[in-house]
């Protein structure tokens, strides 16, 4: 039954009110200027014209949003709850303007305020809402949902302050926090009206029904609001646009009365305080008690408040029947944070809804889908039994019946076999019992994929490789892929337009088409234009790091980028020790056949990760040596760009000749801005790993610079290791090793870089990084070889962008729909009625 304000609706019409179109949308901007935000002038600041314009975007994505909601819920039809942590979302108006084609509209209403959308867009905060690449591909599988016209929800939580803004310091990071709603965010619709209670701490206790059966009751809870708003996913110009829910922590009371008159302020605001703590800021450091708790705090509240959304939704719609529940929904989990759903589903259903446990582990166990991003055995989470008792004490208990009735289930297939239960247990045994959370979201679910085809077999072969002998039918690969509407045709609209007056506009919707482009391998005057975007994106690029690093990048060089996260697998530490060599080479008058290049990294390091950012201390003093070296000055130029995020990536990858993807091979679950570069026509130097393997099979080896050892030889390699030896019979490498020992680029900070050599040296160094330098060294040489000869190297660009439709997450999502989630696209607008003909290749 619909309630009173769904009834009124209804009665008004309002349901059916029409779409807004571009006709009003020089009024709607000047009616949310003048008067919903009450503005006379625009002034210096750009702000408010940007909330206008982002309010007046915001109602017609509303206006959509409405119709793609009556279309999922007039019927039953089988949806997907995409739940992840973290959503890197980036700006939302260009994205939005792009997908509703109103780039013309909008740039003829500005005109009155004497504004320009790339003035105004840089009014709008990154939402922090992630850290990185896991993020960051949440947001592109959205955008590729809506895109294909799926019904889709994305949930997660809406963090009041992001991971940090990150500023260098003499060299060094600094954090600071990222209030990034401190001028509000225009995007959000707030529901209060739907928020959830989320139970924490309290007690279990027993009760017989008058049936006798026996039933389970969390008591003397202190609950926690979660409170929902949600953000418009557009579809690429199709008028279907899905929803972000995120959820919001606040306290169920503002605080007790009775505290506050006896005087006790601060006891009266504390359950608010640590409500509000949940949502309060992105991934906190785990490291002590408090922020393992708050770590487990966060992911219980999405996963709870997630589910009790959906769960909740359905019983409005068709009572408490929940025996066709599991043909209409699939809960995705995105990477093991969101684990927790497994055991908060069977609560929900056993506790709240009277099911048996065999109804209930029916229906989970055919609703729940999980991927797994990593091959680190440390980051796959692990959770105390103690903090679960005391913070979940009846999801532990729930946790500790699925593991036994698994446990039987092993003793089935191996008899006898202890070690193998042992191994297998969700409760890891010691003296602090640990509860392994992958193990749960595998035991509880019918799909388990990894993100990359490598990636996917080592799962199969290693971390996961005794739960895929017992269930091989589970495990599956769904190789990542990046949304072209934000990585080209946004980022990079002058090589937008250049492709499309070669092969038309279709392909920014069915990336497949963008293979047309190797027609043009051989067309010199293309080739010439090709080069002519690639100037002026690199410009675009030189003007950012002058901004923002004070270093003076040269368009005529070669642009070599190494963006990401920092971390010791992913070998920032291999980059910097091929600078410092070119750098040797120049002191030394080795220029002959040297490539002019100007090298680029960025990224942030966890705030409790000492190698990491000792690294990117490295980075910047190696960058200030060889800045102010007037010897080096024509060959070499070197910049660490501070507080890298979605919006610099936009300015970074279009310009980028040479895309750094070096972790260890093995290492890597697939990598995201691999894809990113290669789109817009950079060429990959990297190892065997990750996404790399199948970027390299799509465009040829002859189009990337390979080095390095396989993952397959790791193992052997480890057993024999000798980094002294090697260094000794690399003179290149000794060199650098020299220099480093020497202090050359730590006069006046001695010994500040021990840390970093001894790891170099150490022969228990899992990243073997003196072992591939060689290699990584001559691919360099090769990379030098290729970028003289520059026709060449434009061809073998146009290939890259061409051979990049196989990485577009709108064939990754068709693949999680056709294999996974089994959904039946929304019926589009008449723009789009034309199915992705190649998505499903």
């Amino acid at each position: 039954m619909a309630n009173n304000g769904e009834q009124m609706c209804v009665a008004k019409g309002w349901q059916d009110a029409p779409l807004i179109d571009e006709s009003t949308l020089e009024d709607d901007l000047s009616r949310h200027f003048y008067y919903t935000l009450g503005r006379d002038k625009v002034g210096k600041s750009q702000l408010y014209l940007y909330n206008a314009l982002a309010l007046t975007i915001r109602d017609r994505l509303v206006a959509r949003c409405r119709a793609t909601k009556q279309q999922m819920h007039s019927e039953k039809r089988r949806k997907t709850a995409y739940i992840s942590l973290e959503f890197l979302m980036g700006r939302a108006l260009g994205n939005a303007i792009l997908n509703l084609d109103l780039e013309e509209q909008v740039k003829l209403a500005l005109n009155n305020y004497c504004a320009h959308i790339e003035h105004v867009a840089q009014a709008e905060h990154d939402a922090g809402l992630g850290n990185g690449g896991l993020g960051r591909l949440a947001a592109c599988f959205l955008d590729s949902c809506a895109s294909l016209a799926l019904p889709v929800t994305g949930y997660g939580i809406r963090y009041e302050y992001g991971m940090f803004n990150q500023s260098i310091e003499n060299g060094h990071q600094i954090e600071q926090p990222d209030n990034w709603l401190r001028e509000g965010h225009p995007w959000e619709l707030s529901a209060p009206e739907q928020a959830k209670r989320v139970k924490f701490f309290g007690h279990v206790e027993s009760y017989t029904d008058k049936n006798g059966r026996i039933h389970r009751q969390w008591l003397d809870t202190e609950d926690v609001l979660a409170v929902p708003y949600d953000v418009p996913i557009p579809g690429y110009k199709n008028d279907i646009v899905n929803t972000l829910r995120l959820w919001k922590s606040e306290a169920t009371d503002e605080f007790d009365l009775g505290e506050f008159n006896a005087g006790s302020y601060s006891e009266a605001v504390a359950h608010k305080n640590l409500a509000e703590q949940i949502t309060m800021v992105l991934y906190p450091n785990d490291s002590s008690e408090n922020g393992k708790e708050l770590r487990l705090r966060q992911q219980y509240f999405l996963s709870s408040a997630s589910l009790q959304d959906i769960v909740g939704l359905w019983v409005s719609q068709h009572g408490e029947k929940f025996s066709d529940f599991a043909d209409f929904h699939v809960f995705q989990l995105n990477d093991t944070h969101p684990s927790i759903a497994v055991a908060e589903l069977m609560r929900l259903l056993i506790d709240d809804y009277d099911l048996d446990w065999d109804a209930a582990w029916q229906i989970t166990t055919k609703t729940m889908a999980y991927t797994n991003h990593t091959l680190l055995p440390e980051a796959l989470e692990k959770w105390s039994v103690s903090l679960f008792a005391r913070l979940l004490p009846r999801i532990l208990e729930i946790i500790y019946e699925i593991n036994a009735r698994f446990l039987a289930q092993v003793a089935l297939a191996w008899p006898g076999d202890v070690a193998k239960q042992q191994a297998l247990s969700l409760i890891e045994e010691g003296s602090d019992p640990q509860v392994r959370m992958a193990y749960l979201a595998i035991v509880g679910s019918f799909s388990v994929n990894g993100v990359a085809a490598l990636h996917t077999e080592l799962l199969k072969e290693g971390l996961f490789k005794t739960f895929y002998e017992l269930w091989p039918e589970k495990f599956n690969n769904k190789t990542n892929g990046v949304t072209p509407r934000r990585w080209i045709a946004h980022c990079n609209p002058k090589l937008t337009q250049l492709i499309g007056e070669k092969i038309g506009q279709d392909w920014v919707r069915d990336f497949a088409q963008i293979s047309q482009l190797r027609r043009y391998y051989d067309d010199v005057k293309f080739h010439k234009q090709w080069q002519s975007v690639k100037l002026e994106n690199k410009q675009r690029l030189v003007d950012l790091v002058k901004a923002r690093c004070g270093v003076e990048f040269d368009t005529s060089m070669l642009f070599d980028v190494q963006v990401k996260r920092i971390h010791e697998y992913k070998r920032q530490l291999l980059n910097v020790l091929h600078i410092i060599h070119l750098y040797d080479r120049i002191r030394r008058g080795d220029t002959a056949n040297l490539v002019p290049r100007c090298v680029l990294l960025g990224g942030k390091a966890a705030p409790g990760y000492y190698m990491a950012k000792r690294i990117i201390k490295l980075i910047n003093n190696v960058a200030d040596v060889i800045n102010k070296d007037p010897l080096a000055q024509p060959y070499l130029r070197v910049a660490f760009l501070p507080n890298y995020n979605v919006t610099a990536m936009e300015t970074i990858c279009p310009a980028t000749d040479l895309s750094e993807q070096i972790s260890t091979a093995g290492k890597e679950a697939s990598g995201t801005g691999n894809m990113k570069f290669m789109m817009n026509g950079a060429l990959t130097i990297g190892t065997l790993d990750g996404a790399n393997i199948e970027i390299r099979d799509a465009v040829g080896a002859d189009n990337f610079f390979l080095f390095g050892a396989q993952a397959e030889q790791i193992e052997g390699i480890k057993q024999s290791y000798n980094p002294l030896h090697i260094i000794h019979n690399t003179p290149d490498l000794l060199n650098v090793m020299q220099l480093l020992e020497s202090g050359h680029f730590n006069l006046f900070e001695p010994g500040l870089f021990d840390d970093i050599i001894g790891a170099i040296k150490s022969p228990h160094d899992p990243w073997l990084v003196a072992h591939d330098f060689d290699s990584f060294v001559q691919a360099q040489k090769a990379v030098e070889h290729a970028y003289q000869d520059q026709q060449h190297w434009t061809q073998m660009s146009i290939l890259n962008t061409a051979a990049s439709g196989t990485f577009s997450s709108d064939r990754t999502i068709s693949q999680y729909s056709d294999d996974i989630w089994h959904l039946e696209a929304l019926t589009t607008s008449s723009s789009a009625d034309t199915a992705v003909s190649n998505s499903k290749d």
